[in-house]
């Protein structure tokens, strides 16, 4: 169902740049460095991943999107043909693994280096250029977009399993629901409204969504 009123309608729309995703990415790092190693292995929330398995689940997204954005010509029918794989059943397929070794600081390295290669492609990659997301063709905006969606979200995740408490800024995702998810409420906390907007939570007078996506094609 389209609300009445969208959050892009509501307020108009502010890009999203390579500093916001800079900024989760950094807010994320931040409330997880702490963490001590024996927490790694619980649950992340919902998910059937465990903490360190869902970092690196994000740390691939991020990793990704700047592949995607990276040849010279980007791909505009599927992604960029990397091996990814599970390193057990039922574990997130990724190209990217941490080395369990190098513990959670090196964790937290993967994580920043891989956010720090998005933010880099968004930075340099001219706005014109699209590249293949399932969801529709994007721009460097829309990556930078999904980058901080992904971030945000896991982040949640992250802390639902860990005991923190995480609330990220109203502004960061304003500006992430107005470019991915055109028509969600606009009158409704930004935080709450994303957790809805991915299937996390209820948002009191509309339905809980079991299925959701986002809209990573440019909005004009």
């Amino acid at each position: 169902m389209v609300p009445a009123m969208s959050r892009s309608a509501e307020t108009g729309r502010s890009p999203v740049t390579a500093d916001d995703l800079d900024q989760a990415v950094r807010l994320a790092v931040d409330i997880l460095r702490g963490v001590p190693p024996q927490a790694w292995d619980g649950k992340a929330g919902s998910l059937e991943w465990d903490c360190w398995e869902t970092v690196e689940h994000l740390s691939d997204d991020l990793f990704s999107y700047a592949a995607q954005l990276g040849p010279r010509t980007p791909p505009l029918e599927g992604v960029v043909p990397f091996a990814w794989g599970s390193r057990r059943p039922g574990g997130p397929p990724n190209a990217i693994h941490a080395d369990r070794a190098a513990g959670p600081t090196g964790l937290m390295q993967v994580l920043e280096a891989s956010g720090a290669l998005l933010v880099a492609m968004v930075r340099t990659t001219p706005p014109q250029v699209r590249a293949h997301h399932v969801f529709g063709a994007s721009d460097p905006e829309g990556f930078a977009a999904m980058g901080i969606v992904e971030t945000l979200v896991h982040t949640h995740d992250l802390a639902e399993g860990l005991g923190l408490a995480w609330t990220p800024p109203a502004d960061l995702c304003s500006r992430v629901l107005a470019r991915l998810f055109p028509d969600a409420p606009g009158s409704t906390d930004p935080w709450l409204t994303l957790l809805w907007a991915t299937g996390r939570a209820d948002l009191p007078g509309h339905p809980r969504l079991t299925t959701w996506r986002w809209y990573s094609a440019p909005l004009s």
